[in-house]
């Protein structure tokens, strides 16, 4: 029987000076951190003061025993980051140079001291860059050159922390006669029956000796022999239970157990979960332009998407319990899908894990993105072998629905000037529309391959062209209002964005000591954005007036804005449903603390966008849209019920007089969208007045946490009735433009909480829980209250709860002076 034995201890890092006690999995600089070499990266400025680590060479070293009492032993690295020399005892036993794979070394026989020597990784892409020749990318550093997680060398969101190390697990594994060197599983459904196909390769010791395999999966077991290096083994399953996206339906996952047998003998086991389901990607073209909808068990899907980059600059650090509590919170906010985008990694087995468990859409991008790649050796032979190890390696997931070429490259070559600089060099089209296209054709049949995100589907078209494919967002963010998001209606945007600092409470823990404010030094530091603080502000001035010399204020209207502008597109999309198919928000979390698009802060904080994610993308939203010139409510209906009941509108003014109303049914299907025109005599007038709709409840009682769709949360009316339903919003002009009434309210504290209660309007009113105590966390985001309403605001963590210590952490939107 296979027996392996970790090499997670015992390891000492070598450098000019005296060797340091190291950890695998790890990296050079959590090492240096532990032994007070360096500071910690992620405050302050010390990111500068800590870029010669990325320049050096490093030495990992320990000692490794002979006589295991098997036929053969093997070296296994799951991970090397990324270009290192093995020895064993002086003898080299390979030379590596890939992040993304694994590698195995037979020392069968061999004990001392086992070394491995890391080269930096700068040194080895400029060398590569000298022998292919330059190639264009977004940032100047080279990461294009070499296969390393691109984001080390720095984005737009993320430090430069060029890393070295072992960051995968290391092990020794002894065997005889024979092992699995791989299964590649092929799951599907076949009218109600799951079929089940393992395709397995041995490696031998002793190639004479006769080879079976037996699997189980759901009670069904079959047996075939193996002959030669490999065979088939084919099962099925009938009227399995299938796997949904959450939603949608349940998550059953079956165990699959392969053994391989000599005579009676076990030699090795192989085991996963696997789950029954079929996925498609329905690109026909129509009166639209060419769609991109996802389709799962027949059933066509609204993608609820999140983009994912790592999780931490240094990805060992990633736990188990990380990863889940990470994708619970994306969960939790209503998401369904999650891009694994293409400047980061293939993720550790714990990530697809979780995903499958809790009904995530997992869409993986291989791991190239903003840059022209060459396609010379060593490059190309190294990417078809990552791909073929990490295509059959996730092939289990069921989670797994889609992969995605690359981020951004075939719309770089168009559109950024890099054809004329490539002046016919490779830069990449090899890999996505060749080689990568092949190899999970190949491997992996169940899925479907798109060359790259964005991508209309052929050369035809533009590859970020709207209408169709993928799309790709910025123009918004980069240099007009989002009110702008309403002018198209892509056919799946898998990026756009909006920015907003981090918590106040981690803004302090990463710069301490720094009196803040938006052009502080720690502030711009952790700003990587280019102009990032310009775009920030002049987004801002087209609704609010920007604080001048009040940091708080600034902050919190910053992050109102970022909920704000993702709502905006999110609403009009959504409501163009079957036509837009699918939104992805860049981006989910960060790697450190730093001013981004984030939802989730670099300290595992939420943001406002968070909570306002959980409205956007829950079953159910109601939202004012403008149609051919008219303004029209929406009802999008994602559930997989009707949705009907008493509809009512209402115009008011900002002081809280009823001008108008009206009381309709709401009848929206089943997946589906209902449109309900506004009538003219209620259409707002001018900036004193604006429109509120109330579905499903007695507007007059409104429930406590209700969610309306303006992103506000609804409360109950002062008699304490408690009712159901959603609301929607709509003022006719910016903020800057309405003449607010001063915000008067009173808050008390409640059970697990406070309760508001509005005496005016109050408009995006936030309880910023970390501003009470650093562990506090708030259970909603902003919420608009009419006069006479009341809502209780959930806080969890707060150990010494206080009204008026809650007034202080309460912002909404004040009058324009």
């Amino acid at each position: 029987m296979l027996e392996a034995t970790p090499l997670g201890d015992g390891w000492i890092l070598r450098h000019d000076s005296e060797p340091l006690p190291a950890i695998v999995p790890g990296c050079v600089h959590t090492d240096l951190m532990a032994a007070g070499v360096i500071p910690d990266p992620f405050l302050g400025c010390n990111e500068t003061e800590v870029a010669w680590v990325g320049r050096q060479d490093w030495t990992y070293e320990r000692e490794i025993g002979g006589a295991w009492g098997q036929e053969q032993t093997d070296l296994v690295f799951e991970g090397l980051d990324t270009v290192a020399e093995i020895s064993l005892d002086g003898r080299l036993l390979g030379t590596v140079r890939n992040m993304h794979r694994s590698y195995r070394f037979d020392v069968t026989g061999l004990s001392g001291r086992l070394s491995v020597r890391f080269v930096s990784a700068y040194a080895e892409a400029e060398a590569v860059r000298g022998r292919v020749g330059e190639r264009p990318a977004a940032y100047a550093e080279p990461y294009q050159y070499l296969r390393k997680m691109a984001c080390s060398f720095g984005w737009d969101w993320g430090p430069t922390l060029v890393t070295a190390g072992i960051w995968r697990p290391v092990r020794l594994e002894h065997w005889s006669t024979a092992r699995i060197a791989r299964v590649r599983p092929l799951v599907t459904v076949e009218e109600g029956t799951g079929v089940v196909e393992l395709a397995v390769e041995v490696e031998r010791s002793r190639v004479e000796a006769p080879l079976a395999v037996e699997a189980t999966v759901a009670g069904v077991r079959t047996r075939a022999e193996i002959t030669g290096a490999g065979g088939v083994v084919r099962l099925r399953v009938p009227d399995p239970e299938l796997w949904w996206p959450r939603g949608y339906g349940e998550q059953p996952l079956y165990d699959i157990e392969l053994t391989l047998l000599h005579g009676e003998d076990t030699l090795d086991v192989w085991r996963r979960r696997v789950g029954f389901r079929t996925v498609e990607l329905d690109r026909r073209p129509d009166a639209h332009g060419t769609g991109f909808t996802l389709v799962v068990n027949g059933e066509r899907l609204f993608a609820r998407g999140v983009n994912w980059i790592p999780d931490d600059v240094f990805p060992s650090r990633i736990t188990r319990e990380r990863y889940r509590e990470r994708l619970e919170q994306a969960a939790g906010a209503g998401v369904d899908l999650v891009r694994i985008w293409g400047g980061g990694i293939y993720e550790s087995e714990d990530f697809y894990d979780a995903c499958d468990e809790l009904g995530l859409l997992v869409w993986q991008d291989f791991p190239f993105a903003c840059a022209a790649y060459p396609e010379e050796q060593p490059l190309r032979g190294e990417v078809e072998a990552e791909a073929r190890e990490n295509v059959v390696r996730l092939m289990p997931h069921p989670s797994l629905v889609l992969w995605n070429g690359n981020n951004e490259n075939l719309w770089g070559f168009r559109d950024w000037e890099w054809e004329p600089r490539l002046a016919g060099d490779s830069w990449g089209e090899g890999y996505y529309l060749g080689v990568l296209p092949r190899v999970v054709a190949e491997l992996d049949p169940t899925r479907p391959y798109t060359a790259g995100s964005p991508w209309s589907g052929s050369w035809e078209h533009h590859p970020n062209d709207p209408a169709h494919g993928t799309h790709h967002s910025w123009e918004v963010w980069n240099r007009e209002d989002y009110a702008d998001y309403r002018l198209s209606v892509p056919r799946f945007v898998a990026e756009f964005g909006w920015q907003a600092p981090p918590a106040y409470t981690t803004l302090h823990r990463a710069l301490p000591g720094e009196e803040l404010a938006p052009d502080s030094p720690g502030m711009l530091h952790h700003q990587k954005a280019d102009d990032g603080n310009g775009k920030l502000e002049r987004g801002l001035e087209r609704h609010f007036a920007v604080p001048d010399g009040d940091f708080d204020r600034w902050h919190y209207l910053m992050q109102l804005n970022q909920a704000r502008a993702v709502a905006a597109g999110i609403e009009h999309w959504r409501s163009h449903w079957p036509v837009c198919a699918g939104t992805i928000v860049w981006q989910l979390n960060d790697c450190w603390p730093v001013t981004s698009w984030a939802a989730i802060d670099g300290d595992g904080r939420e943001k406002p966008l968070y909570h306002e994610l959980r409205r956007l993308y829950a079953d159910r939203l109601l939202t004012f849209q403008e149609r051919d010139g008219r303004l029209v409510l929406a009802a999008v209906n994602q559930a997989a019920g009707d949705w009907a009941g008493p509809l009512t509108l209402r115009r008011m003014s900002v002081e809280g007089e009823v001008l108008g109303r009206t009381d309709v049914e709401l009848a929206a299907g089943a997946r589906s969208v209902a449109r309900v025109d506004v009538p003219p005599e209620l259409t707002p007038l001018g900036p004193k007045e604006f429109l509120v709709a109330d579905a499903g409840a007695d507007p007059d009682a409104r429930a406590d946490g209700d969610t309306d769709a303006d992103g506000d949360t609804g409360a109950k009316a002062g008699t304490g009735a408690v009712a159901e339903g959603l609301r929607a919003l709509h003022f006719p002009v910016p903020d800057r433009e309405v003449p607010y009434p001063a915000p008067r309210f009173e808050v008390a504290l409640a059970p697990g909480g406070i309760t508001v209660t509005a005496r005016t309007l109050v408009r995006d009113l936030l309880l910023q829980a970390d501003r009470l105590e650093p562990g506090a966390r708030a259970d909603r985001g902003r919420v608009t209250l009419l006069p006479g309403e009341e809502v209780t605001i959930g806080v969890r963590g707060w150990k010494t709860p206080d009204a008026e210590t809650a007034r202080s952490a309460l912002y909404c939107v004040e009058p324009t002076r």
